[in-house]
């Protein structure tokens, strides 16, 4: 199809005097990982759910594959693959027999869903166990069987919401190697998740949502590009010569990209020259850290400079304190 395989324009949702989701504007193109950033409850799930048919907006309108959501959603569910939080496999079932049951639901032949649950079985290398009960896999195993499960029907757009929670590193590790395969053959991919690391590995493209709003997007490249070339990384023996040097670091107008740590400060260095500039201030101020790095931005530093910007407010509050932008509005010719 031409244009967008995912368009939602003015899309929201309300409980009562609640909103979940407001006035979200969105394009993505097919082959795309979107990664979709933001802390509980910032409308992460709310928004995967419209987009996947499950819960109807309350206003705005969204397409995925070119059908609207609300007016075409049988012919967006045969389209759509959706691995949720959960694993939804049964565990009294083998795992062949959950891939099997699945591809018959969406009316493969007995042979074609053997077949489909072989190549499945194979390419997330649970081929060993796949004739054990579900109930004996490993957590790992079996979101890797959820996983394959959202992929018997071939879907051109794959939800995950929040896919390796609770998993091991390598069972992380696995789960990303299989998205990656995903990506690489041209399906469109949208990844909800908490791990910052996550969405740098896998993404291509990211939006970050605050209180129900898009508050920043653009590739994982040009959002760290906005904190400067690299990030200094300063840790004190003690709050008040934390705050020392954050007075320091104020006169030279180095932007803070925020941490959680009350002794801990991370700071932009859009400069080379920079860092000399703040071994010197810090010096003047007395307050020489313990432990000085000096490495890359990351999704962390972006978002954690997000929150500190606008002091944990969503929507235009966030977009103006750190200078990003939200996207526009889809083109109208997207909608039939």
């Amino acid at each position: 199809m031409d244009g967008p395989v995912i368009a939602c324009e003015g899309l929201g949702k309300q409980y009562g005097e609640a909103a979940a989701l407001t006035d979200i504007n969105l394009s993505v193109r097919r082959g795309t990982v979107l990664g979709i950033l933001g802390h509980n409850g910032a409308g992460k799930t709310t928004l995967i759910d419209i987009l996947s048919t499950r819960l109807r907006p309350t206003h705005g309108r969204a397409q995925v594959c070119g059908f609207d959501v609300v007016r075409h959603g049988g012919q967006v569910r045969r389209r759509i693959g959706v691995v949720g939080q959960f694993p939804a496999v049964d565990n009294a079932m083998t795992g062949r027999d959950n891939l099997v049951l699945v591809a018959r639901l969406l009316g493969a032949t007995a042979r074609q869903a053997k077949e489909r649950a072989e190549q499945l079985l194979t390419l997330f290398q649970l081929g060993d166990a796949s004739d054990n009960p579900v109930l004996t896999y490993s957590g790992g195993m079996r979101r890797r069987l959820d996983l394959a499960a959202g992929l018997v029907g071939a879907p051109e757009v794959l939800f995950l919401d929040e896919p390796t929670t609770g998993l091991d590193p390598v069972s992380r590790a696995g789960l990303w190697f299989a998205v990656e395969q995903l990506a690489a053959i041209g399906t469109t991919v949208v990844l909800t998740t908490q791990y910052l690391d996550e969405a740098d590995r896998l993404a291509n493209e990211v939006i970050v949502l605050g209180l129900g709003q898009i508050t920043v997007s653009g590739t994982p490249a040009e959002l760290k590009g906005r904190l400067g070339s690299r990030v200094a990384m300063l840790t004190f023996a003690s709050v008040l010569n934390a705050e020392a040097a954050r007075n320091a670091i104020n006169r030279l107008r180095l932007r803070e990209t925020g941490t959680a740590n009350p002794v801990t400060i991370g700071v932009a260095l859009p400069q080379a020259a920079d860092v000399t500039a703040l071994v010197r201030a810090l010096d003047t101020a007395g307050a020489p850290p313990i432990d000085f790095t000096v490495s890359e931005p990351t999704l962390d530093d972006v978002y954690l400079s997000l929150f500190q910007a606008a002091g944990y407010v969503g929507g235009g509050a966030w977009n103006q304190a750190a200078g990003f932008q939200v996207p526009a509005a889809p083109a109208a010719s997207v909608w039939s």
